[in-house]
């Protein structure tokens, strides 16, 4: 089916062009919060699987299962999320999604202290502050088309990537030293601290964000109804999503079972993988810098086919983990590389194409179908890991995953992706 390509909105008023975005005082305020609140997440990235490995000793199974709770929102509740946040201004639910996963992670050092924490605990926090992920991530997205001009959208993301970048470089060796230091269940009280101030920033963007235009005449069902077949009528971004979801599947599968890997049977410490980690994640600040100048050079499309392809490989290092500290480290530092390289890469280059094609009015519809189907495997790849786990060897379970996701660049390679040549910037031509 041929789509048309339609220009997003332009609903900003100053003229940017010729500045950087770093002078933009609304936009340094997003890029703040989102540099905090990924710093302090990759404490619970660690911790929390750390607490049900190590402190609660619980099966395989029940550790893959906090990501299959965690992510089952993203199933249950990213198309009518997405159908609803286009009725409604989206920063007052960027602030509610913070607030409230500081609240509930705050529930855990809580239970801790009262000797009562379980894994179900866990499993109800995960549930959660996966749900209010679920509001915040589609309504961010669709917040920043319009906060910034199309033509900024790039600069914007690649900006935003930089503070993932630093997070995922120095969170992981914090986190994995705070834990350390005040144990894994205290040191998640870091990462709720983090949401209350992001919340606090986006409180203060002074902007008015305009009330959504559009008279709401049909049902969230049908509403729903035509983001889905937005996406699948359009053949870039179905592509992409089938390109996304297969790679989250299979790097779900590996991670869901690592911490028995790495915990148990090799006898990592919690500092060294995280320290680990946060070494290799130099990989995310590398592709920050690299991606917009990599979508000029090659162009859009092999940079998002090239940068898929490496992620994928990068995932089979895992597997391979020996016993020998130094070794395993120096593995684990190549494959957090490339998969923060390829990721950021891909993420920059794909995430502004969706931002700079769709109408504003579809942002929010656009973006849930996309988290729905890409993100929807998540939980689906931690309960396969989960259960894989439970009859294979922990390593091989993360092979099998490993190879699923090398196979996910061979949705965009055989597609029209391949040959874009630049993010739309001005008034869209039809794409076919």
């Amino acid at each position: 089916m041929s789509e048309v390509v339609r220009p997003a909105a332009e609903t900003d008023p100053a003229d940017l062009s010729g500045r950087s975005l770093w002078r933009h005082a609304d936009f340094m305020k997003i890029w703040l919060a989102a540099t905090v609140s990924l710093m302090g997440s990759q404490v619970s990235l660690l911790a929390i699987p750390f607490i049900a490995t190590v402190a609660l000793q619980s099966s395989p199974l029940e550790i893959a299962l906090l990501g299959t709770v965690e992510m089952a929102p993203f199933v249950l509740f990213a198309l009518p999320a997405g159908a609803w946040l286009d009725r409604v201004r989206r920063r007052p639910v960027l602030i509610v999604g913070d607030v409230g996963r500081g609240f509930a992670l705050l529930t855990i050092p809580i239970a801790y202290m009262a000797g009562t924490l379980t894994i179900w605990q866990l499993y109800a926090v995960g549930f959660v502050t996966g749900s209010l992920t679920v509001l915040f991530d589609v309504a961010d997205q669709s917040y920043l088309p319009a906060l910034l001009k199309r033509r900024d959208l790039v600069e914007g993301n690649a900006k935003l990537s930089l503070s993932q970048s630093g997070a995922q470089i120095l969170g992981p060796a914090l986190g994995g030293g705070l834990i350390g230091l005040v144990g894994a269940p205290f040191a998640v009280i870091a990462d709720a601290v983090s949401f209350f101030a992001s919340g606090g920033l986006i409180s203060i963007i002074r902007k008015p964000e305009p009330k959504p235009a559009r008279i709401v005449q049909t049902s969230l069902r049908e509403e729903i109804a035509e983001g889905l077949r937005y996406v699948a009528g359009n053949r870039y971004l179905r592509m992409i999503a089938g390109s996304t979801a297969t790679s989250n599947l299979g790097t779900s599968m590996a991670f869901a079972t690592f911490p028995v890997l790495a915990y148990r049977e090799l006898g990592l410490s919690v500092a060294l993988v995280g320290a680990v980690f946060g070494l290799g994640s130099l990989g995310v600040l590398l592709g920050a810098l690299v991606a917009a100048g990599l979508s000029t050079r090659i162009g859009a499309g092999p940079a998002i086919v090239a940068s898929m392809f490496i992620t994928g490989p990068a995932t089979v290092l895992m597997a391979l983990l020996p016993s020998e500290a130094a070794v395993a480290g120096a593995l684990l530092f190549g494959s957090a590389f490339l998969m923060g390289l390829g990721g950021v890469v891909y993420n920059v280059n794909q995430v502004s194409f969706r931002q700079a094609i769709t109408p504003l009015e579809m942002q929010g519809r656009m973006n849930a179908t996309m988290r729905f189907v890409v993100w929807g495997t998540l939980p689906l790849g931690s309960l396969v890991g989960g259960i894989l786990a439970s009859f294979l060897p922990v390593r091989t379970t993360i092979l099998i995953g490993a190879l699923v996701a090398s196979s996910a660049f061979l949705w965009v390679l055989f597609s029209p992706v391949r040959s874009l040549r630049e993010i739309p910037k001005g008034a869209a031509a039809p794409l076919g």
